[in-house]
């Protein structure tokens, strides 16, 4: 007796609910990232053997290259903190506005003058005026890094009740004469210990 020949059928495979949750997971995945911030100064950092991880809360990056020297500090509701009180130091009564446009503002190099300009400016402009800036004074007149980086810990200890950490940037082919004085600035209030950012050797 002849064996029944069973009639081969292909498999069909329902992608509906592989592609909903597809689209979940890049939906999820770009709204919660970070957009990152384009970097003020052209700098060459120094290469290392040394790995650690720079951690991204509760921390003031200082760039520093071309003789100068730019700000950044992370958080923004540290960022909105320190404004306030270097408006109260210096005297400049910044809008709602510009609080919040100076929260998610990356580095910045200019003095406090000008800064309240820088902020209402848009991104392309303020790339192209960060290009000609003469970054952050640093002199011993009219020393504005020093007062940024006071107020900066001020706020992080007032809000996150912990001690804010120092990283340097700085460009491998910069005068030594200009790191060290930015160096002098962090020892004279008290900050003996900071960080170097380098690149992978």
């Amino acid at each position: 007796m002849p064996r029944a020949k069973v009639q081969r059928k292909s498999t069909a495979i329902d992608m509906t609910a592989m592609c909903d949750v597809s689209f979940l997971l890049l939906t999820f995945f770009i709204l919660t990232a970070t957009a990152r911030q384009p970097d003020p100064l052209e700098v060459t950092i120094p290469t290392s053997t040394y790995k650690f991880k720079v951690p991204d809360v509760d921390i003031a990056i200082l760039s520093i290259g071309k003789g100068k020297v730019f700000y950044e500090v992370v958080g923004k509701d540290v960022k909105m903190a320190t404004l306030d009180k270097m408006g109260e130091r210096y005297n400049i009564k910044f809008t709602p506005e510009q609080r919040e446009r100076f929260g998610v503002i990356g580095a910045f190099g200019v003095p406090m003058a000008n800064l309240p300009g820088f902020i209402d400016m848009s991104g392309d402009e303020r790339s192209k005026y960060l290009d000609a800036s003469i970054g952050i004074p640093t002199d011993s007149v009219n020393n504005q890094l020093s007062e940024w980086l006071l107020q900066s810990r001020n706020s992080v200890a007032e809000l996150h009740q912990t001690q804010m950490r120092v990283t340097l940037r700085g460009d491998g082919q910069e005068e030594y004469s200009v790191v060290k004085k930015i160096i002098a600035i962090l020892q004279k209030q008290k900050i003996n210990k900071f960080s170097l950012i380098t690149s992978t050797e």
